[in-house]
């Protein structure tokens, strides 16, 4: 059964938005308030269209600084693969997942286990192969562990999403092989805040969709100290597909932070706490409500407590020092039905001390020290892996310098990771990482550069110690306490263009691995007696792998006038495959996919609308299913008013307008759950 007709869907939702309405009316009056007191026409900084570098164009975008450069970087002085979201295209793909939020990025897909959890996946890898970090520390959950847990990360309260393509163990560590995912949230501000500036949005979701998010943000300082609170609230009934409703697809969601800080032209130091409570339902265990069955849900919990600074010029011009901290406490629990399954704790601390020093003849460099110390644990049904506690350190040098049409980057970093469980197994790993850069200039329009990388990945705890049955990937899981060290050796090409009416970019990789790691099955069963049914055997094992892909991007300025606005087209297109030596696909790779947009953009108005094509993916591993293609459609439209020190923005986003039968490949779920179908979602932000 289809939902009901958009208007009664979304006059339903709004009356079940209180929320939602009453922080709307508090901000505005607030602002009111500020606005008298401060008698300011300026536009607000916190407004997207006011702030530089947050535009529309991709050479806009390409100009917002890589906090995850070490140099302050902007994305197009790198020679290495980096996507920044922000501004109003963040904006435009905000979404309940971190993974669902990055998925539109040429190379860029998400797991999915319902819409509670989307993990990024970049260029064919997940897991524990793509670190996700907040401010550059990780984010400490356990979503690694199992493709039913969620990353505890709100993509709502960014300010911009920083996504490194290709092995990025230099800077980040062993678990950064395939990629990394920043999410910068400007909690401690490391410049000083003038006034009191903010945001807030609150949106509703109708069609085959059901449900509302509000956010509000708040930063304040006169000149040295500032305080930041944020907050989000996000509740989504189960969703309906073109095939009748998904069960135990809800979500529930809060999350908050206040931070505080002093910053001046020496530097800043601050402190931050947040919390992240999460509920989601698991479909692929739903449960039959008609019989009084509750599905199988999550509910997450982490507190996080952050310190950083750092000083600006210590040893002279250029020079720089950068310090942080985090400590987390994790724990979430699966209860089947009103039953408590199985409990998952993690406590983690993670440090990082990073130096830079500039030279007179031109180069950059920065050394630094990354230490982590963490225990998990799970307790119950699911405890398929043993008590473990991990720590690691790690030393990393990276150096820069430009010549004219030409610039380098060169990197080194070693790493000491030791396991200790309560099994008595203590495995030790050393990863060395290796890494070189190089652009050049061939004119004013055209940039080429080359990657070659070598990057060593240590085992993760499910892959060594796991001895247990795994319900959520419906199989008894055994670890490989013999495993070695993944190694991988990739080369890239890139190559990029722009002048007044076109930017563009592609790139080509080839990445080969000696010791993946990935699951097997081992044509055996194991009896699970409470489900009374038998469970496939499978064990963690290694062999050599070759991932191949290509991704490119093209935005075409098509006009630019002050009567009839801006007009741009984007096209985009990536495919990967993987292998492994011995023959045979690897499982749950995403399949090759191609797309474009239509923008408009004039003095208060913007929208779009574009089409993605997901190909077949008949490329599978054993026993894996294939996937048929889909395409998807989606549209934005956008009003925007400026009304002195306030701005405000009324939109509609429409997303799978085609009502397409679309299923993830990447999933474990793929053969049962859908994405959802016609939706739209109808909201308000203002910047203050």
């Amino acid at each position: 059964m289809k939902s009901p007709a958009f208007r009664a869907a979304g006059a339903a939702a709004l009356s079940r938005a209180p929320l939602a309405a009453a922080l709307t009316l508090a901000l505005c009056a607030f602002n009111v308030q500020a606005q008298e007191a401060t008698s300011s026409t300026t536009n607000p900084s916190s407004d997207s269209r006011h702030t530089t570098g947050s535009g529309l164009h991709a050479k806009d975008l390409d100009a917002v600084k890589v906090t995850s450069s070490p140099f302050g970087s902007t994305a197009d002085q790198l020679s290495r693969p980096v996507e920044v979201l922000s501004g109003e295209k963040l904006d435009e793909v905000r979404a309940a997942s971190l993974g669902e939020t990055v998925a539109g990025l040429p190379g860029v897909q998400s797991s999915n286990f319902g819409p509670g959890v989307g993990r990024p996946i970049i260029r064919g890898m997940d897991g524990p192969r793509v670190a996700v970090m907040a401010d550059g520390l990780s984010s400490a959950d356990v979503s690694t562990v199992s493709q039913d847990h969620s990353p505890a990360i709100e993509p709502f309260l960014a300010d911009q999403i920083e996504v490194l393509k290709g092995p990025s163990t230099l800077l980040y560590g062993s678990g950064a092989i395939g990629g990394a995912v920043n999410v910068v949230d400007g909690r401690i501000a490391e410049t000083p805040v003038q006034g009191v500036t903010g945001r807030a949005e609150t949106r509703v979701d109708f069609g085959d969709k059901d449900g509302q998010t509000s956010m509000a943000r708040f930063d304040a300082g006169n000149g040295g100290l500032s305080i930041h609170a944020d907050g989000v609230y996000r509740n989504a009934k189960d969703y309906d597909t073109p095939e009748g409703r998904q069960a135990n697809t809800f979500i529930d969601n809060k999350s908050g932070a206040f931070g505080a800080s002093l910053a001046g032209d020496w530097g800043f130091i601050g402190a931050s706490v947040s919390r992240f409570n999460d509920s989601y339902g698991n479909p692929g265990e739903p449960g039959n409500l008609a019989e009084g069955e509750r599905g199988v849900h999550l509910e997450m919990h982490q507190d996080r407590f952050e310190v950083k600074g750092g000083l600006n010029d210590p040893w002279g011009e250029g020079s720089g020092l950068r310090y942080s901290f985090g400590h987390t406490t994790y724990d979430h629990t699966e209860f089947e039905g009103d039953e408590v399954g199985t409990v998952f704790k993690k406590d983690a601390n993670e440090g990082r001390i990073e130096a830079t020093f500039a030279a007179a003849n031109g180069w950059k460099t920065a050394v630094g020290v990354q230490g982590s110390d963490s225990t998990f644990q799970a307790i119950g049904e699911e405890a398929f892996v043993p008590k473990t506690d991990t720590k690691a350190i790690g030393v990393f040098a990276v150096a820069q310098n430009t010549w004219g049409r030409f610039s380098t980057d060169l990197g080194a970093r070693v790493d000491q990771i030791k396991y200790q469980t309560e099994t008595g197994l203590s495995p030790k790993f050393k990863p060395l990482s290796l890494s070189s850069s190089f652009g050049f200039k061939l004119n004013d329009n055209w940039r080429i550069t080359a990657n070659l990388d070598h990057a060593e990945r240590a085992p993760a705890e499910e892959e060594l110690f796991a001895d247990g049955p795994h319900i959520a990937t419906l199989a008894y899981e055994i670890g490989g306490t013999d495993l070695q060290k993944e190694k991988a050796n990739q080369a890239e090409l890139g190559l990029t263009y722009r002048n007044d009416w076109m930017d563009a970019k592609v790139s080509a990789y080839y990445n080969r691995y000696n010791n993946f790691i990935y699951l097997t099955d081992t044509g055996e069963q194991w009896y699970h007696e409470e489900e009374d049914e038998y469970l496939p055997i499978r064990q963690w094992t290694q062999g050599d792998a070759t991932f191949h892909g290509f991704e490119g991007e093209a935005t075409f300025h098509l006009a630019n006038s002050a009567s009839t606005g801006d007009w741009d087209l984007h096209v985009f297109g990536d495919t990967v495959q993987a292998s492994l030596n011995d023959g045979g696909n690897l499982p749950r790779i995403p399949p090759g996919r191609f797309g474009a947009e239509f923008r408009w953009e004039a003095s208060a108005w913007r929208a779009s609308i574009g089409a993605t094509r997901y190909m077949k993916q008949d490329k599978v591993a054993v026993n894996e299913t294939e996937t048929a293609g889909y395409t998807m459609v989606d549209a934005h439209v956008a009003y925007h008013i400026d009304a002195g020190a306030t701005s405000w923005e009324v939109f509609l986003d429409g997303s799978n307008l085609a009502d397409q039968d679309a299923r993830v490949h990447t999933s474990f779920l793929k053969d049962d759950v859908m994405l959802p179908g016609r939706s739209a979602s109808f909201g308000v932000r203002m910047f203050f």
